[in-house]
């Protein structure tokens, strides 16, 4: 195991290669395999265990679970050993539950992820392979484009007008040009030329980068383990666990109560111990973390059949929640295939001259490839054998053009495109459609009202310029300067056929649709009435740079289309419409997206995104086409909706029997159900629960954005345990004052009564429909019916007897069928009240 360099940035680069073990064509495959298990996985946090024997100890790892094994097995030798072997068999049946179905859910959503893994191409055997990121190793020599996140700390081997952003670890909002070099050790971070960080990203030009660093021991991940840097909580996620919190904090005072009292009463200390943890065992949803990582697994799985990859499972409650997407236009509200329609002189009458130095540009562009280039060398072939490429600028997004220096028989000439007023920034004269030169002053009008023809007419226009070199073979910024103008590359990228209709479904859904382009204008508003965009209000970057925080949260509500859109405007968006209280989602493909992305509630991308863009996104479209995105919202909803479900089972007839247990206990002379009778039931009643991933949810539930509302909960949970309590206590008073119930014959009952209007009573509160209106999942009716049918005969069964239960005569069961017809009825009627009462 190799020692890694302190200040390598001042190491010279042949001397860090032997350092590290390595060569400039890279590691071999079976060193870097070593190195992966000497190092470690190039992560920030150690990869999450998910081996069956973690997942199934993970099952039993509640404090409840833990303390109620450690009673049952001083209950084995001190008590009864039959009984305690029963309870130890239904809780460990219990965790093998939650094991196999958390397990399957685990092993779909590793394989999902693996679709979109963010790779890096590495040197390995001397070819250029890729690798994930996360076996990245040290000593590892990494291939870099625009676009590619920088997958540890390196040292630049080789450069060519390279560009980085450091911005998240330096906070610079400028990328960096980064230079081959050896620097002084005490150079600071930010200066540090030679160096690439993990981190950060690509976003022109192409390196190749010695790596010397990996995971924990990168700059990047000192400061997240100084800062114990996690990512933010979902509001689903926050609910959920103050939802849990609030639970345990009931059922922790209810137990000891139970306990205390049970003991003032002179009761065995250890049969009462039992009964209260039992209680708090059948009172603590002990499988919500169970069944929201089913659920959303589930929901992952659906979405994967219609091209929808989620990378972080918490954000499908956000996507179903979400009610503002911003877009750009490009192949997500277009077809994302640009073509060029002409390249014209000052006039706007086609050029060849402008079309062949536009391809030239295009041909021998290396920095990374974009679909303007390919559209131009698509648009037409020419031959240029009588030409060779002697350097290049690459595009960033400072200068927005992109330079080419070749040479050919009568001298070096440089040829620039890009943005049109960036590259007439770079020109003092003009060439005409007859070839003759202007001072570009005396035209700049008639290039601006060709310019605005063009753009009217939804075109995108590019300008393109020349500038004899002579004899010049190198190029640098400043050259880009005293050039001609030679005409306009105007191309367009025509609106999707369905994509008007796809923009009103997702209105329907009640998801408003914000477009952010650098498009100018008027093309951006061109395209939107061409997608059905009407009455279109548009706000520019120049509007924005103008406005402060308070100004563009009071506006961008308001606004349809941002155009003339800066990269780092974008994020301001999102964060005043975040501010302004709404769920936010983003979809970006490119190398200035990664910002907005991370500061979006749902930060959406691509398959064939750069690596910097599908790495910050927590879903990936495996197709850019709003339909696909359409139904992933649906998904998402139908996720959230069954995750409510089982929240609502929970707090209603779970809580309600459990919480009548405790307050009847303090009256009657024994137990009302024994501890294993108690686990049993809690057990039983998990079945038909354990479905609810697979369940349908009705249309009403999926047609606008819902949101995570602990205080609609709590009303929920104290309407319906109220309902379910008062038919407990009308069951404890129907057992014993009417029919006369022995203790056994009470407990069987009980036990009857508890099972089947828990397993009933699911089929009323999956839906806010009535429920013979509303179908279930199949999954649900057979478990359902198979939990009925176990718990109906178990009393007449030897199992049943050794829980203690006896078979009821004919006249029980009819009073216990009467009140759970009743309760059912009461609960429909109640749902009803409680809807048209609370909005959620």
């Amino acid at each position: 195991m190799h020692e890694l360099p302190e200040a390598f940035w001042s190491v010279p680069a042949a001397e860090l290669l032997h350092r590290l073990g390595s060569a400039p064509d890279g590691l071999r495959a079976a060193a870097a395999k070593q190195r992966l298990a000497d190092y470690g996985a190039n992560c920030l946090t150690p990869p999450k265990r998910t081996d069956a024997l973690a997942l199934l100890l993970a099952q039993f790892k509640s404090p409840l679970i833990v303390i109620l094994l450690f009673a049952t097995g001083l209950s084995f030798y001190l008590h009864d050993p039959i009984n305690a072997a029963i309870i130890l068999a239904i809780v460990l049946a219990s965790g093998l539950l939650g094991f196999w179905q958390e397990r399957s859910a685990t092993h779909a959503v590793a394989k999902l992820l693996a679709i979109v893994e963010v790779k890096a191409a590495v040197l390995r055997d001397g070819i250029a392979q890729d690798v994930p990121v996360a076996a990245i190793v040290p000593g590892d020599m990494v291939v870099l484009n625009a676009g590619d996140v920088i997958p540890g700390d390196c040292l630049l081997q080789m450069s060519a007008d390279l560009f980085v952003d450091e911005a998240t670890l330096t906070g610079e909002t400028f990328p960096v040009e980064k230079t081959v070099a050896t620097l002084p050790a005490e150079t600071p971070l930010q200066a540090r030329t030679n160096a690439l960080w993990m981190g950060t990203h690509v976003v022109s030009g192409s390196a190749r980068a010695l790596v010397v660093a990996t995971g924990r021991n990168t700059e990047f991940g000192k400061i997240a383990d100084r800062l114990k840097i996690r990512p933010a909580e979902t509001e689903f996620e926050h609910g959920i666990r103050r939802f849990g919190y609030f639970l345990m904090e009931v059922t922790l005072i209810l137990v000891l109560a139970i306990f205390a009292i049970n003991v003032y009463l002179q009761r065995p200390v250890l049969d009462s111990f039992l009964f209260s943890l039992a209680l708090a065992v059948g009172l603590t949803p002990q499988l919500l973390p169970a069944i929201i990582s089913i659920n959303l697994a589930h929901g992952a799985k659906r979405m994967a059949r219609g091209k929808v990859i989620v990378k972080r499972l918490a954000a499908i409650e956000d996507f179903g929640s979400m009610n503002v997407l911003c877009s750009d236009k490009t192949g997500t509200l277009t077809e994302g295939t640009v073509h060029l329609r002409s390249a014209s002189d000052l006039n706007g009458a086609p050029s060849e001259k402008a079309l062949f130095y536009a391809y030239l540009n295009a041909f021998y562009e290396t920095g990374f490839s974009n679909p303007i280039d390919e559209a131009i060398r698509l648009h037409r072939r020419f031959d240029t054998s009588g030409y060779q490429k002697i350097d290049e600028i690459p595009y960033d997004f400072l200068r927005k053009r992109l330079s080419v220096l070749v040479g050919h028989a009568d001298g070096n000439l440089m040829i620039t495109k890009g943005a049109l007023a960036n590259v007439l920034d770079a020109c003092t004269q003009v060439e005409t459609g007859d070839s003759a030169i202007l001072d570009i002053g005396l035209v700049k009008e008639r290039v601006q009202e060709q310019f605005e023809t063009f753009s009217r007419e939804g075109s995108r226009t590019l300008g393109i310029a020349y500038k004899n070199m002579g004899g010049g073979m190198v190029l640098d910024k400043a050259q880009e300067a005293g050039m001609t103008f030679l005409g306009f590359l105007v191309l367009f990228d025509p609106p999707k056929p369905n994509i008007a209709d796809t923009i009103a479904s997702l209105k329907t859904l009640g998801v408003f649709l914000k477009v952010i382009t650098g498009d100018n204008h008027l093309v951006a508003a061109h395209v939107g009435v061409q997608m059905g965009l009407q009455n279109l209000t548009i706000c520019t970057g120049q509007d924005i740079h103008h406005m402060g925080d308070g100004a563009l949260l009071k506006r961008v509500l308001d606004v349809d289309v941002f155009a003339e859109i800066e990269p780092n405007q974008k994020e301001r968006i999102i964060l005043a419409l975040k501010k302004a209280g709404n769920v936010v989602g983003y979809i970006g493909d490119g190398v200035n997206d990664a910002s907005a992305l991370h500061a979006a509630d749902v930060g959406i991308s691509v398959a064939d995104a750069v690596d910097v863009a599908k790495d910050a996104a927590d879903i990936v479209l495996l197709e850019k086409d709003l339909g696909v995105l359409l139904q992933g919202v649906r998904e998402g909803r139908m996720t959230f909706a069954n995750t409510l479900k089982y929240v609502f089972m929970a707090t209603s007839a779970n809580f309600g029997n459990m919480f009548s247990m405790a307050g009847v206990s303090l009256f009657l002379p024994f137990l009302p159900l024994l501890p294993k009778q108690i686990l049993l039931t809690n057990l039983l009643t998990d079945f038909p629960e354990m479905t609810i991933a697979t369940d349908r949810v009705d249309a009403e539930m999926m047609d606008h954005p819902r949101r995570w509302d602990i205080k609609a909960i709590r009303k929920f949970m104290i309407t319906f345990g109220l309902v379910s309590s008062i038919f407990d206590y009308l069951t404890f008073g129907g057992l014993l004052f009417f029919l006369q119930a022995t203790p056994a014959q009470f407990r069987t009952g009980w036990f009857l009564e508890s099972v089947v209007s828990a397993s009933l009573i699911v089929l009323v509160i999956r839906t806010r429909n009535p429920f013979f209106r509303s179908r279930p999942g199949r999954h649900l009716v057979i478990a359902t019916l198979s939990t009925l049918a176990a718990t109906l005969l178990l009393p007449a069964t030897p199992l049943g007897a050794i829980f203690g239960f006896v078979p009821l005569p004919r006249s029980f069961l009819l009073v216990l069928g009467g009140i759970v017809l009743l309760y059912i009825v009461t609960a429909e009627i109640a749902k009803a009240l409680f809807y048209r009462r609370v909005r959620f």
